[in-house]
């Protein structure tokens, strides 16, 4: 192919990258805020750029082919180089957080971003959703100042501070007899099939949530993976015993009246939050570092 047929827009990219990370056009259509025939429209337009095939989709699912798997690294490079340069004209890089965030953090979010405010009289904030990993990957690449990863793992070239830890709770149908229970512990759920997200997706959830499983003395029978928080307690409310865990917090917004939301009494399943950072943190990250280590000097952690 010659250099000139050769045409990427950042937009294609940023619809490539949100295609091979969810791999599910609806999904992707809702992170990126437009209609899902957009979304195919962009692919495609990207495919006929570079005369390959990015995925192979089928009516069951969405899958990078071996080409798609070689453009995601580049494609993460390319839009991280442009958030660096367009951060080192806006200023110093003290006015704007960019900020990794989790779902339903709720007033804990609101308390950290009310922390950097005191300190940068003109902030502006910068909130990116993305898998745990993606997080991570931002973060250390510089594009993300900082990020709110739960249950994070050490990793080279970033920092990880504790921020609070969360509970998790049992979701069941609420038609099953467990849910007349107020309270549950995990050895009564052994008899039913956990749905989970892949391991690949959060590993360290993942591993502790089994973990738990076999301290109470069972291998849980793993069910159809997680895919999103309303596609699945839709279908965990309409099967006979299928359930899953959720972080406290997640569980708030929980609003269909088929299934039940349940304490878990086991004491080892908490999820910590952590705050990471680049191991040489960037301007606006050392401000929110700074303003959470004075807030929290001899108190609880936020939330």
């Amino acid at each position: 192919m010659d250099e000139g047929e050769l045409m990427m827009d950042l937009r294609q990219l940023e619809f490539f990258l949100a295609l091979a990370e969810e791999l599910h056009f609806g999904r992707a259509a809702d992170r990126l805020h437009v209609v899902q025939p957009s979304v195919s429209q962009q692919i495609q337009r990207l495919e006929r750029s570079l005369g390959v095939k990015l995925f192979d989709r089928t009516s069951r699912q969405v899958r990078l082919t071996v080409a798609g798997a070689r453009l995601v690294p580049e494609a993460r490079g390319i839009m991280s180089a442009i958030d660096r340069a367009a951060a080192a004209v806006r200023d110093d890089g003290r006015h704007v957080l960019r900020l990794g965030t989790a779902d339903v953090l709720g007033e804990r979010l609101d308390v950290l971003l009310e922390l950097f405010a005191r300190r940068v009289s003109d902030a502006r904030m910068s909130l990116v959703q993305a898998t745990p990993r993606e997080r991570l990957e931002r973060v250390r690449d510089g594009a993300l100042d900082a990020a709110l990863i739960r249950s994070a793992a050490p990793s080279p070239g970033v920092r990880l501070r504790p921020m609070w830890e969360d509970g998790l709770v049992a979701v069941l149908p609420a038609g099953h007899r467990l849910a007349a229970e107020p309270r549950l512990s995990l050895r009564e759920l052994r008899d039913m099939p956990l749905r989970l997200v892949p391991r690949d997706a959060n590993a360290t959830f993942v591993d502790k949530v089994l973990t738990s499983c076999r301290a109470a003395g069972f291998d849980p029978r793993l069910d159809h993976p997680f895919t999103n928080l309303q596609d699945t307690l839709v279908e965990i409310g309409f099967s006979a015993d299928s359930w899953t865990v959720l972080h406290r917090t997640t569980a708030r917004i929980v609003s269909t009246r088929r299934v039940a939301v349940r304490p878990l009494d086991d004491d080892g399943l908490r999820i910590t939050t952590s705050l990471v950072t680049a191991e040489q943190p960037r301007p606006a990250a050392r401000i929110l570092l700074d303003a959470c280590a004075e807030e929290l000097t001899g108190r609880p952690p936020v939330g």
